[in-house]
């Protein structure tokens, strides 16, 4: 079995999670996903199956699509509504929609962003969340993220029994993006702690939340030996790469991992980036600029050396 899985995870799931059950579900081991999940949120996870495990960076390294809520009021140690809470301010009144939007505006494009305590990236060897865990502090890393889109969704609720201010939004953006730190980040713009109140991604790598399945989904699939109709090719992986097609000759040397002239592919020009190789109108080998030869493509990596 091989191919690619859109799996509507479950809140009160982590993404290992997901995969470890999946292994059981499909009676294979050879499994990933691409692109984690926090257990707080609901939302699209790629999984990869079989050779297609191959192209889980290239998932990872795709655009998202999220729909959430930020709460003006006060901010929690987590960036979300699961930590506790750090800092409060009273919102005395309204907001108006237009200032939201104009501070929501400022953070379209390249963004600086300083990851949460309760995060995965890791610092002189260990995650931030166990140093968070321990009661320890330690300097952050600051780290670039590119915001395609953010815009509010839906009119600000002001409550007066909790002083809170909150409302909807739709995000797209980058790879190593914290939505939770936006949150926070349009909150201290806007002049209060804020903290993400809800979060759910609705498309990830291309695939959208109407083609999810969830685990409970896929199992009945399975059991009824239809699950093949549901996984898409490993080919929908590599979709942000250029695609050039070769011929049988070239095959030949691109299978055996052989090192070539851009000429050879009929290029006109060096390429810059990476690029697919298809034959047979399937994917065998990613190729990129060699830094070491002048004129030469190598493979970064190879994904079928037989069609």
């Amino acid at each position: 079995m091989e191919g690619l899985l859109p799996l509507w995870k479950e809140r009160g799931m982590t993404s290992h999670d997901c995969v470890f059950k999946l292994r059981k579900i499909l009676h294979t081991k050879k499994i990933g996903h691409g692109g984690t999940l926090d257990p707080d949120v609901d939302g699209v996870l790629p999984i990869c199956i079989g050779k297609a495990t191959k192209v889980i960076e290239y998932l990872t390294d795709s655009g998202k699509t999220y729909q959430g809520e930020i709460t003006l009021g006060f901010s929690t140690t987590t960036e979300d509504k699961s930590g506790e809470i750090v800092e409060k301010k009273v919102v005395e009144e309204e907001i108006s929609s237009e200032w939201i939007d104009q501070v929501m505006a400022s953070f379209v494009g390249e963004i600086q962003q300083i990851p949460p305590m309760y995060s995965a990236v890791k610092v002189n060897g260990k995650r931030l969340y166990e140093y968070a865990r321990n009661n320890e502090t330690v300097e952050r890393p600051v780290r670039t993220a590119q915001i395609y889109r953010f815009e509010r969704t839906s009119s600000p609720i002001w409550s007066k029994e909790t002083d809170t201010l909150s409302w909807r939004f739709e995000v797209e953006c980058g790879k190593g993006t914290y939505v939770r730190t936006l949150a926070v980040d349009t909150g201290a713009k806007l002049g209060y702690p804020a903290h993400m109140s809800d979060l759910t991604r609705i498309a990830s790598a291309g695939m959208k939340q109407e083609q999810a399945l969830t685990l409970e989904q896929v199992a009945s699939l399975v059991e009824n030996n239809e699950i093949d109709a549901y996984l898409l090719p490993i080919e929908v992986g590599v979709a942000k790469f250029k695609r050039l097609d070769i011929n049988a000759a070239l095959w030949q040397k691109v299978k055996n991992g052989m090192r070539l002239d851009y000429q050879e592919f009929g290029l006109s020009e060096m390429p810059m980036e990476e690029i697919a190789l298809f034959y047979q109108d399937k994917v065998v080998s990613i190729y990129q600029p060699n830094p070491k030869e002048k004129n030469k493509l190598k493979p970064s990596k190879v994904l079928r050396n037989e069609v």
